[in-house]
C-alpha cells in the first residue's frame, strides 16, 4: 500500500483503512448538520465505548451563549454521565472537525485514548495543525488521533455554512 503524508504529516491512506470509522462519523456529520439546521457551526461529536454510543454533541454556542458549548464538551459530559466517571477510558471520540485546544485539552483530561475526525481546522486545530496538544508528552495522558475520515463530507458542509453566513452578512 502506498502511503503518504499530508501537510499537517497525516498519513493519507486513500481512504481504505478509515472505511471501519465511517459509519460514527456519518452519525457525527448529522449531528453536524443539526447544528448547521440551527445556525450553529455545524461540528457533531460522539463518544463510544466497545461499539455503545456514550454521548453525542452538536456545537450549541449560540443557543446556550456560551463559549464552552462545542460538540466535543457536550459529547464528554454526556458520556462521562452515562459512565459515572471523568474517565473515559477505552472510549473513542468521533467529531467532524479537528478539536481545538480547548476540547484538546479536555480529551486529555478525560483520558480518551482515542479521536478521530473528519476535517482538519487550519485555524485552531490543536491535534494536527496548529498545536500537538493530545500528543504532548509533557502532560500526563497522550491520544492516538486519525483525521481524515469522511473527510470531504465534512470540509464541504463547514464551507457551504461559511458561504451561507458571509451572504447573510453574519460571521
Amino acid at each position: 500500500m502506498n502511503l503518504r503524508r499530508d501537510d499537517f504529516g497525516m498519513i493519507d491512506t486513500g481512504g481504505n483503512l478509515l472505511q471501519p470509522y465511517e459509519p460514527w462519523m456519518s452519525r457525527a456529520l448529522d449531528l453536524a448538520r443539526r447544528a448547521f439546521d440551527e445556525d450553529e457551526v455545524p461540528v457533531g461529536a460522539l463518544i463510544v465505548h466497545q461499539d455503545r454510543l456514550l454521548g453525542e454533541g452538536y456545537n450549541q454556542r449560540e443557543a446556550l451563549n456560551d463559549p464552552t458549548a462545542h460538540a466535543e464538551m457536550i459529547a464528554i459530559t454526556q458520556a462521562a454521565q452515562t459512565l459515572g466517571s471523568w474517565r473515559l477510558e477505552g472510549c473513542t471520540l468521533f467529531v467532524t472537525l479537528e478539536p481545538c485546544p480547548m476540547c484538546a485539552g479536555a480529551i486529555v483530561q478525560a483520558r480518551i485514548p482515542t479521536v478521530i475526525y473528519g476535517t482538519t481546522d487550519p485555524k485552531a486545530g490543536a491535534c494536527h495543525s496548529l498545536f500537538r496538544i493530545t500528543d504532548d508528552a509533557r502532560l500526563n495522558h497522550r491520544s492516538t488521533v486519525i483525521g481524515g475520515v469522511l473527510r470531504e463530507d465534512c470540509r464541504s458542509l463547514l464551507q457551504e455554512f461559511f458561504a451561507k453566513q458571509r451572504a447573510l452578512g453574519k460571521k
